[in-house]
């Protein structure tokens, strides 16, 4: 239930974020799981072993959630974490599931685990098609946003699969047809599109460098705040957009300290970028 003194709800496998004049609710899905509805990474991280004539592998479970929840959290915004392979079961079916959640954040993760439930996958029984409600969420004011790795947008080899799918049409940002990493193992320092911009009010300028990048092209309308330099293709690191009464961004970085450095998540901006950015998307 809310507190009196209304907070955004954001949903990171899905991440969310709030509404103006009361607590705001996120979540995430994928990296951490969603906000509104969003969704963050949770990779499985395998690994063979040999001793001499011996050899076995071995799985473990991390989750890259923790900097962003972390920045999230607080009396104004309700964080909840659904990590992908929990997404695949649990992320909402209907518009009143989702309609809970005032942003979510999809971090690094495909649209296979929305697409292909347990009881289709296993069972070959049909289920709503979840892709599609994200479209009348945002037009009834809901807050998504996409985040970079090798699982949003187009992703690694173009495993992703969000390209033509009714999620890509409410971002500001179109995915590609085919592998969308730019290929800047250098790294990159972000470089300010729109100066002054709400989004970067408390954010300090010395960015970190960041490495790699999703590539995706900015829709018409959109608003460009970040982007690579031009020389490493100019291409939106932070964009918004408009659909209906609902807003919605993309950021084609990165979040988590298995994907970016800890000079990142640990630099003053981190937090507060994000928590301007949930305050947007919330409408607050």
């Amino acid at each position: 239930a809310r507190p009196a003194a209304a907070a955004r709800r954001v949903l990171p496998s899905a991440q969310a974020a709030a509404r103006p004049g009361r607590r705001q609710r996120a979540r995430g899905a994928g990296d951490g799981a969603g906000q509104g509805a969003s969704r963050g990474r949770n990779p499985g991280l395998g690994g063979l072993h040999f001793e001499r004539f011996d050899q076995f592998g071995s799985v473990t479970f991390q989750s890259g959630a923790g900097p962003l929840l972390a920045a999230l959290a607080g009396p104004r915004c309700a964080v909840g974490h659904m990590p992908a392979h929990v997404a695949a079961d649990r992320f909402p079916f209907d518009r009143a599931g989702l309609a809970a959640w005032d942003v979510a954040i999809l971090s690094d993760i495909g649209a296979n685990p929305l697409l292909l439930h347990p009881d289709v996958r296993l069972h070959r029984r049909t289920v709503p098609n979840r892709l599609r409600l994200p479209a009348d969420w945002v037009a009834d004011g809901g807050g998504p946003a996409m985040v970079g790795g090798d699982l949003p947008f187009r992703g690694i080899d173009g495993r992703a699969r969000w390209h033509r799918r009714a999620v890509e049409a409410v971002l500001p940002v179109g995915c590609l047809p085919h592998d969308d990493r730019p290929g800047v193992p250098e790294g990159c320092v972000p470089e300010v599109a729109a100066p002054g911009h709400p989004l970067l009010e408390g954010v300090p300028a010395d960015w970190p460098v960041l490495p790699g990048a999703n590539e995706g092209r900015a829709r018409a309308g959109a608003e460009v705040v970040l982007r690579l330099p031009e020389h490493q293709g100019g291409h939106p690191l932070l964009a918004l957009g408009r659909h209906g009464t609902g807003r919605s961004a993309a950021w084609t970085f990165a979040i988590g300290p298995h994907r970016v450095p800890r000079e990142f998540s640990d630099w003053p901006g981190f937090a507060r970028l994000w928590q301007n950015l949930a305050s947007r998307l919330a409408g607050a």
